[in-house]
Order: C-alpha cells, then sequence, then structure tokens
C-alpha cells in the first residue's frame, strides 16, 4: 500500500517541480521591455516603471581578418530615467564562407563590451544566430565577455526557442538569461503556452507584434520587437496584449 501511494504522488511531485518558477536574473528591472532597432524611435511616451528599452547599439561584424563594427545610426528618444538595455548584433557570415571560430575571440568581445559604457545602459544583450559550427567561438566569446563586463552588468542572450530545447548546447553559458524568440525561427520548435526544458530560457520570452503567439509560459519578462517603428497607439495595444498574458497565470 505505501508503494503504491508512493508511486501515486511521483505525477504530482513533477508538476510541482515544474511549476517551480526561477529567480528573476534582472530584478529591479521592468517585466517589459520593448526592442528598438536600428531606425528612428521616439519611446518617450513609455511608462518606465513598467516598460524598459533595449536597443541596438551596434553590430559587431567578426572575421578572421579582424573585426568591425557598425554603430547605431538612427536616434533614439526615452526619457532619462528609461530602464536600458544595449543590444549587440553579432554578424559573422559563417554560414557563407570562412568559418568564425578562428576570430579573434578577444578583439570581438572587447568590440561587444564597449556598448555597455553607453549612458543609462544597466544591461547587455548579444543577438547572434550562431550556426552549429560556431558554438565553440560563441562560447569562448560569452565567457571572454563577461571576465570583461563589471560584475554587476547581467549579460543576455537572445536564443533560437530550439536551443531551449534538446538541443542543450547553451548549458553552463556565463549568462542571466536565454531569450527564447517565439517568432520568425522560433514557432516551429515552440508549442503557444508550453515551457522549455533549459532553465536558462525559463524566465523571459521573445515576441514580435507580427507574430504574437497564442499564450506564452507563465511569469515570464516580455521583451517585444515590432517590424515598423513604434507609435504610441500600437505601443499601448501591444502593451494591453501584455498584461493580459501576464495576468492570466
Amino acid at each position: 500500500m505505501r508503494l503504491h501511494r508512493t508511486a501515486a504522488l511521483i505525477p504530482l511531485l513533477l508538476l510541482l517541480a515544474a511549476c517551480v518558477r526561477r529567480p528573476d536574473p534582472l530584478p529591479g528591472f521592468p517585466r517589459v521591455f520593448v526592442w528598438a532597432w536600428e531606425r528612428p524611435e521616439d519611446l518617450r511616451c513609455l511608462d518606465t516603471r513598467a516598460v524598459g528599452v533595449a536597443f541596438l547599439a551596434r553590430t559587431v561584424c567578426p572575421r578572421q581578418d579582424g573585426v568591425s563594427v557598425r554603430p547605431r545610426m538612427q536616434p533614439l528618444l526615452v526619457t532619462p530615467n528609461t530602464v536600458l538595455i544595449a543590444v549587440v548584433r553579432v554578424e559573422t557570415g559563417g554560414a557563407m564562407g570562412r568559418p568564425a571560430y578562428g576570430a579573434d575571440v578577444g578583439r570581438t568581445a572587447a568590440a561587444i563590451a564597449d556598448a555597455a559604457g553607453l549612458p543609462g545602459v544597466r544591461a547587455l544583450q548579444v543577438d547572434f544566430d550562431a550556426v552549429a559550427s560556431e558554438r565553440p567561438f560563441y562560447r569562448a566569446l560569452l565567457l571572454e565577455l563577461r571576465r570583461r563586463l563589471p560584475a554587476r552588468m547581467p549579460l543576455s542572450i537572445t536564443a533560437l526557442a530550439s536551443w531551449c530545447e534538446s538541443d542543450g548546447w547553451i548549458e553552463g553559458l556565463p549568462v542571466a538569461e536565454a531569450v527564447p524568440m517565439l517568432f520568425r525561427m522560433g514557432p516551429d520548435h515552440y508549442s503557444a503556452g508550453g515551457d522549455f526544458s533549459s532553465d536558462l530560457c525559463r524566465s523571459s520570452v521573445g515576441v514580435s507584434t507580427d507574430e504574437l503567439p497564442a499564450r506564452i509560459p507563465a511569469g515570464r519578462r516580455v521583451y517585444v520587437f515590432d517590424p515598423r517603428a513604434w507609435s504610441p497607439d500600437h505601443l499601448q495595444a501591444m502593451l494591453r496584449k501584455v498584461s493580459q498574458w501576464q495576468s492570466a497565470f
């Protein structure tokens, strides 16, 4: 009888374990961030107590013969108390030509880390769609980048949804969070409302206004991308949708 009772408790214990939320890796940060990509953006209408801005600060292009940097060229208008995350896009061309893992990790990390010193920046996020052959380079890059950043500066990365499932290669990376992208290359690896197997992917999600999922996992920080420039009306509509998601649990 005792054996049967123990067996009956196993599904309940597994369910409770799945419901345990990961501690917030960005304590004190807003629960919603809008991504501001390379275009003119005026985000002074945001309620900065509830919404932050993750803005494309620069694009870094490592190659075996050097590292080039494209700074942000378009204006970004925010109020002084806006919580800012500097996003650095990494583009290697590795899938089209020479593999990126021969690039200078130190120089690439230095070019990314410089964005953390921009005025008002409180965290750094790396956006790199690394192919399988580039993963050793990416891991070494993140280790070096973490070493160069201030100890209290959170390091975030975006992640293909597949990285958060059976792939598993991101385990052990020195990052506060991996933001699963539930759009473009991500949705075919994601069941609306489901959760991810990787612990790094269980604190936030990334969505796009033109590919909104029906549901998102509970308790997540939400990063929102818009393929168009943000307008006050569009921002408010999106924030109402995010509020519905977050209040549904």
